[in-house]
């Protein structure tokens, strides 16, 4: 999508921008909160409640508010290690969206919602929702003063330990505001945006761990998960160096652990099923995998 101007790009989320606008102005709730409470949304729509926004804007403010704290709920069960068997449930969400809903679901696909967030958030909160950021953080933007275009908007909560980071600019309210006219001075992208998935490939990669006596060669890693989960779903298999790990059963070293590098955080999900670890066999073997996350490098 390519809309020209900042008015085209607010009428086609007008929907989208006054609900954020209910969350910050009128119910004073966050904006760091209340960006994630819409990235959440956004999300949820992505993974098939359609016409989300739509139903939304049909209910009462009470029902708003609560839908929100559903909402919330649903991207802070994504910030622990274990499944949200403590949390609240989202029994209104399930009602108005009309389909089976709940915490433990969405935390099963965990990975994906994370990625699918931050992808909202950079991708789309941060560009339709600039104006009503500033009038929230009353942190108005005179025309006369367009050097504040080149810094962005500091929005308490941000970066956020699970989501990272929103880069917000200040709002440009039309074409006037740019000195001569100039498009260079305008923050690149700003009107260009699309939702292609931003995830890395280390959001895209598991951390396997074999048994001692038992080797696993690289083929028999990537013959297991294509069996399981499709032809094409491995990237990649990286085994260290064997020296200096232990023995198998013959004599002869083996690799203790690899990096499963995948095509996409999806199948990261099917995989793992919203556990921190899953255990698989192959052929008597015992292969353990858990999500990858990068420290000091092994290999």
């Amino acid at each position: 999508m390519s809309l020209s101007t900042v008015e085209q790009l607010h009428d086609f989320h007008s929907q989208d921008r006054e609900i954020f606008a209910k969350l910050v102005l009128k119910f004073s709730r966050a904006p760091a909160e209340s960006l994630l409470v819409m990235a959440t949304w956004f999300w949820l729509e992505n993974f098939g409640f359609k016409h989300i926004f739509s139903v939304i804007m049909s209910l009462s403010d009470p029902l708003i508010i609560s839908l929100a704290d559903e909402a919330v709920s649903c991207f802070r069960c994504l910030e622990f290690n274990k499944p949200p068997n403590g949390f609240k449930q989202i029994p209104l969400t399930a009602r108005f969206m009309e389909k089976d809903i709940s915490l433990q679901i969405i935390y099963k696909y965990r990975y994906s919602a994370i990625i699918g967030i931050k992808n909202f958030l950079s991708t789309v909160c941060s560009r339709i929702f600039s104006d009503i950021i500033q009038r929230a953080l009353l942190c108005p933007l005179s025309s006369s003063n367009f050097s504040r275009l080149c810094s962005p908007l500091n929005i308490p909560g941000f970066p956020h330990p699970t989501f990272g980071n929103i880069v917000v600019m200040p709002h440009v309210v039309c074409w006037n505001n740019i000195p001569n006219n100039n498009p260079s001075l305008i923050p690149s992208d700003l009107w260009g945006w699309h939702t292609t998935c931003i995830a890395t490939e280390n959001d895209r990669t598991i951390f396997l761990t074999f048994s001692r006596g038992f080797s696993v060669s690289e083929a028999e890693v990537k013959k297991l998960f294509t069996q399981k989960y499709g032809e094409g779903c491995v990237v990649g298999v990286f085994m260290p160096d064997v020296s200096g790990n232990s023995f198998n059963k013959n004599g002869q070293q083996q690799s203790l652990y690899a990096r499963l590098v995948l095509d996409s955080v999806v199948t990261v999900d099917r995989i793992l099923k919203g556990n921190s670890l899953n255990k698989f066999d192959w052929s008597g073997k015992h292969i353990w995998a858990r999500k990858y996350k990068k420290r000091r490098k092994r290999f």
